[in-house]
């Protein structure tokens, strides 16, 4: 695994947009560059649509993590 994401992307990304199968493809497909998802899911309605939200990481971030940090 790279120390680094590839393409000059940030080791945290917070992937966003409505709950549908492009949101899901978007976050399958950084899980193949080599993101672990970070936490879980969020969901809230728009009055329209269910907007989602999920965070995810970079491997190496993990190691860098202060002591104490969630």
């Amino acid at each position: 695994m790279a120390a680094s994401p590839p393409n000059g992307l940030p080791i945290y990304r917070l992937l966003t947009g409505q709950d549908d199968a492009v949101f899901c493809r978007r976050v399958s497909d950084a899980i193949a560059q080599g993101y672990l998802l970070y936490g879980s899911p969020a969901a809230t309605f728009n009055g329209q649509n269910v907007i989602v939200a999920q965070a995810l990481i970079w491997p190496s971030a993990l190691a860098r993590r202060p002591l104490g940090a969630g």
